[in-house]
Formats: structure tokens, C-alpha cells, sequence
């Protein structure tokens, strides 16, 4: 039985005027099941078949469209053991744990912020995707539900059920000009397409990415009766206001250009070296070169070279001598490329051959002229082989589209519908290699987006200051990737990750892989081939601050916080009026402060009034004194921003904020309709 369906005007205006050819029908799919939907679901069903043309619907997509408006916030804790980098740091990410749906409503000071989502949904593929029956009717309820398998009659609607609420929910959190990316294989595609053409309308369409995420033909799209191989997958992008968006790169700073340099004078002007290897292993591009310098033989530090073969070989040989590929005795599937002429021992240079201090004069001289080949050694020609990258072809965006740099990340200007092969978006293995080069083996990740595909989408379409939000968070491929651009293109890029995991099998992807993840590269540190976790990559640097979800946040529930709970609340949801997208407060944890909770990134002081061991203070001549010297003693300067319960004492040098009043506020009640503002005056 079809639960969704298509529907066209042209039959139901022509049928409605009973102007049908004899020998047509007309059949409206689902109509076995319209006991299902109520009044209001087959009128506005009717209606959007005869004024829209075409339209999807499925049982209980009324209901989904109006869930997100009946999530209630809730109370998000600090936990401080899993805070990762300085308090400045920690301000600037997010990552919560906590089903992505409440963890958007609870984030109301983003709305209208976020410059670009990118995320990875469950594919409804009957191994990852879970149903909550009572989300339909209670969409607070925190339950996952059970899996839905690939044979439940069912299982379209029940995926649209859920994707519904939190596309409409991520359409809220983008800016006017923002961007969302939205990757999906080949089981949901125009589902989710005719969803997200309903949602963000199909002029806001942008383009769909078909990027390669395999090498090897797999028949896995015809069952036991055969079918293609689904080498790809796709990644829908839409714009929230096409006028406003903007494909593409802002210009470059100062700073992302300054390790330009042109010691060679070379004509295309200023360069800097880049790597020679990409991440992936590929049996074809894994092998040894020698240097015309030293000899010495040259493995890719990581996965292959970049480039292909016939070019290495030309870089090579622009030193001045011949190179030959020979098969030598060192494990590898591929001949290296080595001198001509040059005589080995199984895979160890022979010593003191002619050819190698012939090849060595003749590369010295070229380095001694202006205009170095492509391919470089390092250290005067002792060190290790890169690539020359210019600057002028940077700000052109004309990369060469053999590969993808992962340290450079200029494209377009126009997409449209594009196909990315494995070389400029990476592939799925290479993301499974990558994370088991991080996190280690047994994270029992199946299906991990590559960290070039997921960097290549960032560089698209978030400015270098903007906010990349990822509601399906999973690995955190998407926060290494704001992590890996900030650390090579000295952006200052942000990110707030979701992700809840699978709670019910004690696996909180959260505060486990994704954390872990998170944590690794920012220091440098992956899993060796022993196991062993070691730092032997460049730390990226940075930091986050870790939230977990707790209980819905209504009046009663601020007023009876303890201390370090009232802290947390106000630290996290705190926004000022015109200057919503900035950082979190930064929380001062001192315990000879008695008032003094936080500052913000221009240090203003944040303070909240307790009455000791009690309840929420009131801001009087009394307290007013404490928070003066606390302001002063901290070196912040006023107007102070101060939260308490009642304010008998106002002051030029204060902003207050009345509690609960203002904290409800700042996470999206309202305060003429909600009847907390003076429902509770009694309850000290």
C-alpha cells in the first residue's frame, strides 16, 4: 500500500468538469487509505492538487508540519569534564548532546544566525533510521523509537514524518542569505527533493552535487533482481533566499595570503608549498620517487600523491634528469619512479653511484636559477617533495580539477547540477579511513562522508567569520572540517554539532566518537598502527563546549534551579538585541565572586543575584555595592549586565534582567502570551 504519493491538478479539474475520455480513470494514489487522514489533511490534500499543480502527500504530514511549533525548550547543562580548549575557545563551539529537534528550539538565540547547514540524515535504508510513534502526537517525548525496517509498508511516511519538522526547523535557524546541504543516496532522493522544494521553494534551489563515493561497482540497487551500482550519492542545496545568497568565496584576508611568497621569481607569480599527498590509499598512486637532491626514496606521507603519475614524473624530470618507473621489492603495487640508470638492493639505494651525484649537481644548479618546477623539495632540496600553489590562480578558483587540496579550497562561482568525483570530494572509504585513523577501529560507523566532500561544501557556502550548524552531527566530520579550514586558510569559521545517538544501547555518540573526534585533531593526536594514541599529525587547534539536554524549562523550573543550574541557563541562552550571532558569555568560575557568573567577548560582566544558599536575590543598594566592587576587582567596566528576581535599586550602570522573565524570553516564549511573568511572584 502506497503511503506517499504525487498528485497533478490536471485530473481532478478534469474530472471535476467530467470531460474524462471514456476509457480513462481516475485514481487518486492512497485512496485505500484516506480513512487515515482527518477533515483538515484531505482539504487542504484537494486543494493543493487543483492551485499547486504538484504536490507530495503523505499520511500525517499535517501533524509534521505543525510539530516543531509544540517543541518545548529545554535546560541545557555545561558539562565541564568534556569542554575542550580555553574558556575564549570553548565560547566559540558547540557541541550537544540531545535529539536534534528540541536541540534546535532550545537554541533560539541562533535563529536567523546560522550561515550554512550541512548534514548527513538517516537514509531510511532499514539499518539506521528510528520512528517514535509519539512524536505525532507528543513531540517532546525523548524516546528514539524503533528501528524501521527496509520492509515496513510504512517506512516513506514515517521517514518524511520525521524529516518534515526539522527541515522547517533548520529553514528557521539559516540567515536571510543562508545555505543548507543535505546529503541522501538513492532510496529518499525525490522524496526529499519534492520536500525540500515545498519547504525552501524550487526557485532557492541552488543545485544537486552527485559526488563519487566509490570506485568499485556495487549492485545494490535492484535487489536479487539485479540493478545499477550505486557509485553515488547527492547532496541537495538550497538557498533560504536565493537574492541574498551567494556562491562561492569572499575575498581573501591578509593573513590567509601571507605565507605567499615568490623566493624563485616566478612568473605566475607569489606561491606557497602545499602537500603532495591525499588521505585515501589508491594502490595506483601509492609509491615511492626518488629525489634528485638526496636519492632518497619518497613514500606519501599519507594515502597517494595527489596527482597522477605522468605529472609527478614531469615535475620530476624538470630537475634535469631522466626518471624510469621500476618495480622494486618494497611491497607496493606500483613501480616508483626513480633515477634512470640508478641500481638498487631490493628497495635500498645503492651507495655512491655516479648517477645520483650527477642527478644532485644538476638539481642544485636549477635551484640556484629563478623559476623552480612545480614539484619541490624542501630544505634547500634535502627535505620532501610538495607542490608549488599559486596565489593568482587561488583567487581565480581555477584549482586543477585532477584533485582536490584539502589546504586550498577555491571553486566556481556557479554550481548548478555537478558531478564530483572521487578526487575532488573524496570518497566513503577514505571517510571511514579517516576516522579510524583518529577515533581507532570498532566505532562500528558504517557509512562516514568524506572530510574533502564535507570542506568543499563549508568553503562553498559559509563566509570565513560565519556559523556551520550540523543537526545530524554523527562522527563530527562536519566539525573537523570547520576545525581543518580555520587551522590552513586562518579563517574564523564556528560550528554547533548535534547528535544523540543511540542512548538506548548506552552508545552517546556525543560525548564517545563524536567528542573523541573532535578532541584528536584539534591536538595533533591519531591512532597509530598499534594501537597507540599519539600525537603524529598538526594539532588544529581550537576548542568547543560541551551541552547535554535535560528536562523541558518552564518558569518553575528557573526558579527552583540550584546555583551552577541557574548559571548554566543564563551562560547559554544569554542574547542581546541586534547582537544575537556572537559567542557564548564566557563563564567565570571563581569562587571569591559572589555575584560574577561571566563576560562576553567585549568584557562586560554578567552577574546574577543569590541569596545565599536560597533562592534568586533581588538587585538593592546592598547587593548593587557587591557587584560595583566585584565589576572592579575583575577589571570589567559598567553598565553591567545583571539578572535577579526583583529590582528595588536601578542604576545608569546596570542592565537588568528579571528572572524567569528574561531567561524565558531568551529562549523563544513569549512574554505577552506565556503566563509566567507574574504567575509566580509568590513562589520566593
Amino acid at each position: 500500500m502506497a503511503d506517499v504519493h504525487t498528485t497533478t491538478s490536471e485530473a481532478i479539474k478534469g474530472a471535476s468538469k467530467g470531460n474524462l475520455l471514456a476509457n480513462t480513470t481516475v485514481s487518486i494514489p492512497g485512496t485505500d487509505s484516506l480513512d487515515l487522514l482527518d477533515h483538515d489533511e484531505l482539504v487542504k490534500m484537494v486543494k493543493g492538487m487543483i492551485d499547486g499543480g504538484i504536490g507530495l502527500s503523505f499520511y500525517g504530514k499535517r501533524s509534521a508540519m505543525e510539530i516543531s511549533k509544540r517543541v518545548r525548550p529545554r535546560i541545557t547543562r555545561r558539562v565541564a569534564d568534556l569542554h575542550i580548549g580555553t574558556p575564549e575557545q570553548q565560547s566559540k563551539n558547540l557541541l550537544i548532546e540531545g535529539e536534534n529537534l528540541q536541540a534546535m528550539v532550545t537554541l533560539y538565540k541562533y535563529l536567523n544566525q546560522v550561515d550554512l547547514i550541512v548534514t548527513d540524515p538517516p537514509y531510511n535504508t532499514g539499518e539506521d533510521f528510528r520512528y517514535n510513534d509519539k512524536w505525532d502526537k507528543d513531540p517532546n517525548d525523548p524516546d528514539l523509537g524503533p528501528l524501521v525496517p527496509g520492509d515496513d509498508g510504512s517506512r516513506h511516511s514515517k521517514w518524511l514524518r520525521f524529516m518534515t519538522p526539522r527541515i522547517l526547523m533548520m529553514r528557521e535557524m539559516l540567515k536571510p542569505g543562508g545555505v543548507i546541504a543535505i546529503c541522501i543516496d538513492h532510496r529518499e532522493l525525490f522524496r526529499l527533493g519534492m520536500l525540500m522544494d515545498e519547504i525552501f521553494q524550487e526557485e532557492n534551489r541552488i543545485g544537486i552535487i552527485n559526488w563519487q563515493k566509490a570506485y568499485s561497482p556495487k549492485n545494490d540497487t535492484g535487489g536479487k533482481r539485479g540493478g545499477l551500482s550505486s557509485a553515488t550519492e547527492y547532496v541537495l542545496v538550497y538557498a533560504k533566499n536565493m537574492e541574498q545568497s551567494k556562491t562561492g568565496l569572499l575575498d581573501r584576508t591578509d593573513a590567509m595570503n601571507a605565507r605567499y611568497t615568490n623566493p624563485d621569481n616566478d612568473p605566475e607569480g607569489e606561491w606557497a608549498s602545499s602537500d603532495a599527498t591525499a588521505p585515501e590509499y589508491r594502490s595506483t598512486g601509492t609509491y615511492a620517487i626518488q629525489s634528485p637532491f638526496t636519492g632518497k626514496l619518497h613514500y606519501p606521507a599519507r594515502g597517494h600523491w595527489r596527482v597522477e603519475t605522468p605529472e609527478i614524473k614531469k615535475g620530476l624530470e624538470a630537475w634535469g634528469s631522466s626518471y624510469v618507473a621500476l618495480k622494486l621489492d618494497d611491497k607496493c603495487e606500483a613501480n616508483a619512479l626513480v633515477l634512470k640508470g640508478c641500481k638498487f638492493n631490493g628497495s635500498k639505494v645503492i651507495a655512491g653511484q655516479s648517477v645520483l651525484s650527477e642527478a644532485r649537481k644538476r638539481a642544485q644548479a636549477i635551484l640556484k636559477r629563478d623559476n623552480w618546477p612545480q614539484l619541490i623539495f624542501t630544505d634547500d632540496g634535502d627535505g620532501g617533495p610538495r607542490f608549488k600553489t599559486h596565489l593568482n590562480k587561488i583567487r581565480r578558483g581555477k584549482v586543477p580539477l585532477t584533485y582536490w587540496a584539502d589546504e586550498e579550497y577555491s571553486v566556481p562561482f556557479q554550481i548548478g547540477t555537478q558531478s564530483w568525483d572521487h578526487k575532488e570530494s573524496g570518497h566513503s572509504q577514505a571517510g571511514i579511513n579517516e576516522l579510524d585513523s583518529i577515533a581507532g577501529h570498532g566505532h562500528n560507523f558504517k557509512t562516514v562522508k568524506p572530510l574533502r566532500l564535507i570542506t568543499k561544501i563549508i568553503q562553498l557556502w559559509c563566509p570565513a567569520k560565519g556559523l556551520v550548524m550540523d543537526p545530524f552531527a554523527g562522527s563530527g566530520t562536519t566539525g573537523h572540517s570547520v576545525l581543518e579550514i580555520n587551522y590552513t586558510a586562518k579563517t574564523d569559521r564556528r560550528f554547533i554539532l548535534i547528535e544523540q545517538g543511540r542512548p538506548e544501547n548506552g552508545d552517546k555518540y556525543a560525548r564517545t566518537l563524536t567528542h573523541t573526534r573532535l578532541k584528536r585533531v584539534i591536538a595533533g593526536m591519531r591512532t597509530t598502527k598499534n594501537g597507540h594514541v599519539a600525537k603524529t599529525a598538526d594539532p588544529l587547534g581550537g576548542g568547543f563546549e560541551f551541552r547535554s539536554l535535560t528536562n523541558q524549562i518552564d518558569a518553575k523550573a528557573v526558579l527552583s534551579m540550584r546555583r551552577d543550574e541557574l548559571v548554566d541557563v543564563v551562560i547559554t541562552s544569554h542574547w542581546e538585541t541586534g547582537r544575537r550571532n556572537t559567542p557564548n558569555l564566557i563563564r567565570i568560575d571563581e569562587p571569591s565572586y559572589k555575584y560574577l557568573v561571566g563576560r562576553n567577548d567585549q568584557g562586560a560582566g554578567y552577574f546574577i543575584i543569590w541569596s545565599g544558599n536560597g533562592p534568586v536575590g533581588q538587585l538593592d543598594i546592598e547587593t548593587y555595592r557587591v557587584v560595583l566592587e566585584e565589576g572592579k576587582r575583575a577589571g570589567l567596566k559598567p553598565p553591567y549586565h545583571v539578572y535577579a528576581r526583583y529590582e528595588v535599586y536601578q542604576s545608569k550602570n546596570v542592565y537588568f534582567y528579571k528572572i524567569p522573565d528574561k531567561i524565558l524570553t531568551h529562549l523563544g516564549f513569549n512574554e505577552n502570551s506565556d503566563s509566567y511573568n507574574e504567575s509566580h511572584e509568590g513562589d520566593n
